[in-house]
């Protein structure tokens, strides 16, 4: 695998969902609440983990274990899909402590679990860092 302009566009995404979730995550969190910034930063993260989610189904692998070019990682796009709604559902129904805990649990799940598996040695991006390291 090669770093094609779709991989390009899905790793900018990511890894700007992943810098930027914090931000919004902080913005609602103790005394001093930022509501304005909560929701410009969180906007923009939910865009960055939509462009993430859908450039992630044309990215297909067909040298790890697969279906069709699609590898286990792949299963956090549904999981991604189904916890925006329900984190926008909760939001319309004024549940914020509903809205609150899907948007940390895809953050964590999403950009951390899913971040970390991407720098394991077989990955494109692991193989990437593990060599500009001297480690493979």
């Amino acid at each position: 695998m090669q770093l094609t302009p779709l991989i390009a566009i899905h790793l900018s995404a990511a890894i700007t969902a992943t810098v930027i979730g914090p931000i919004a995550l902080w913005a609602r969190k103790g005394r001093t609440q930022r509501p304005k910034l909560h929701r410009a930063f969180g906007y923009a993260w939910v865009t960055m983990m939509l462009t993430t989610t859908i450039s992630a189904l044309f990215i297909r692998d067909f040298t790890l274990p697969n279906i069709a070019g699609y590898t286990p990682i792949h299963l956090l796009v549904p999981f991604t899909l189904l916890q925006l709604f329900i984190a926008f559902r909760h939001l319309s129904r004024r549940n914020i402590a509903g809205h609150r805990a899907a948007m940390q649990g895809l953050y964590v799940g999403a950009c951390l679990l899913a971040g970390g598996f991407t720098l394991l040695p077989q990955r494109y991006l692991g193989q990437l860092l593990w060599t500009q390291l001297g480690l493979m």
